[in-house]
């Protein structure tokens, strides 16, 4: 049992500002929150936060952990004056240059960058073609061994042929039922969850599909898939199958409740709707998205499910969540901070959906991702602008200790095993990649 005593305890949407109050956390879970809750506790931790403030665990939506070694890369990538050209120069090389020594350090520096963030869990989106068999199960080990909660999944696509597209199909399914069997088993760990992954619709022919629409099914789980991320998907879907990118989807029943759908720039009103009917989530990535000269989303607004990731731009949400901000009011957009605290919020329910349970609030009952941070607001902190004070005033510094799942992972800057190591090997890794990737033509 921990016990977190005499703290500020905030919630960012809907906002809440709790002064001098106690959490208890009982296993994986709050037991009690309020003034003086922990007294009389017998805890075998006792954190004192006074003058700090405490808050739920905060969730990256879409994340690309084979990414996490490519900060710096100086393999010939060639020029990149479009996206697709881009795709092909870097990131397809990249992928197919990742295998399972280097996606495993690659995953653990994202958790650590996580972490050190204060974000507590991870929805990540997988491709290494030449490391299709297993790799979901090296992801989740560098998930278990920093304890960061996430799902990951396997990104099929026809780009390497029919047979890898099937066999991306089968890592999605095979590790969706190796979790099962941990639950069934009882030595589920309660850090990772599956979805079914896809590339884009215009890499995915409809038998492509059909496989995942069937995995869908068979799984339970929900589809993660890059939509209209560049005018060419949406003109490769009207000119190849005459049909908006959505309704494409959708005839094959690959929409529900645990959709995740990712930038979304060039979808129509009527596929927002459509995916709003089916209450599934669009993962909003600005830094991605000015990264690659890809547009802005202007129709963010028009979403019911509105959700935000980094596709590989780290694990700092506090980022993140400035630069969607910014760019929106740069477009002249309607929205102000709170309204973007809530899309950050809504990754709690991609997580509700998933694991089951109770995410994202201080409350008895919720998951006990909780971060302990140190905040000296310089003018006075309400719940009516804590949404101000996250925008203008707050970023990853404040961040001290986390704890996820009811386990401290990081306290007082410090993880419980040596990074040094970890990062002497993945400077290794990240070289020999990259001279692999010069060996690899677009």
């Amino acid at each position: 049992m921990i016990a977190i005593t005499n703290c500020t305890a905030i919630e960012f949407s809907p906002p809440r500002i709790r002064e001098g109050v106690d959490i208890v956390i009982d296993g994986n879970t709050i037991k009690a929150v309020g003034p003086g809750a922990a007294f009389g506790v017998s805890a075998g931790k006792v954190i004192d936060a006074t003058g700090r403030i405490v808050f739920p665990g905060i969730v990256d939506s879409h994340h690309h952990y084979y990414s996490g070694l490519a900060r710096g890369v100086t393999a010939e990538i060639g020029p990149t004056p479009d996206f697709m050209s881009i795709l092909k120069n870097l990131w397809w090389r990249m992928d197919r240059g990742a295998d399972e020594e280097n996606l495993y350090y690659a995953g653990l520096v994202c958790n650590l960058d996580a972490i050190r963030a204060g974000t507590t869990a991870v929805i990540d989106h997988n491709a290494s073609p030449n490391f299709i068999k297993g790799s979901l199960d090296a992801l989740k080990r560098s998930f278990e061994k920093v304890g960061i909660r996430g799902a990951t999944c396997y990104e099929v696509t026809d780009r390497h042929g029919r047979d890898d597209m099937l066999a991306g199909v089968e890592e999605n399914i095979a590790f969706a039922k190796q979790i099962d069997a941990e639950k069934e088993a009882g030595t589920w760990k309660g850090l990772m969850e599956a979805h079914v992954g896809g590339h884009a619709p215009c890499t995915l022919p409809d038998e492509g599909l059909e496989a995942m629409a069937d995995a869908v099914k068979r799984t339970g789980r929900g589809l993660h898939l890059h939509v209209g991320e560049d005018a060419f998907d949406v003109s490769h879907s009207h000119v190849t199958y005459g049909k908006d990118i959505v309704f494409r989807l959708d005839e094959f029943g690959m929409l529900d409740e645990k959709t995740i759908l990712v930038h979304g720039i060039y979808l129509n009103s009527e596929e927002i709707k459509l995916l709003g009917d089916r209450d599934g989530f669009l993962v909003h990535n600005a830094r991605s998205n000015m990264n690659n000269g890809v547009g802005y989303n202007a129709r963010l607004p028009e979403y019911k499910n509105l959700a935000l990731g980094t596709d590989g731009i780290g694990g700092d949400m506090f980022t993140e969540v400035k630069h969607a901000y910014f760019k929106h009011k740069d477009a002249r957009g309607p929205w102000w901070p709170g309204d973007y605290l809530r899309a950050l919020q809504a990754g709690n329910e991609i997580l509700q959906r998933n694991f089951g349970g109770k995410f994202g609030r201080l409350e008895p009952g919720y998951a006990a991702d909780v971060v302990i941070g140190v905040y000296d607001p310089p003018t006075p902190m309400v719940e009516e602008n804590i949404d101000g004070h996250f925008i203008y005033g707050m970023d990853a510094s404040i961040v001290r200790t986390v704890i996820v799942n009811g386990a401290v992972v990081y306290e007082e800057g410090e993880f419980p095993f040596d990074t040094a190591e970890i990062y002497a090997e993945s400077r290794k890794q990240a070289k020999a990649l990259w001279e692999k990737m010069d060996t690899i033509a677009p």
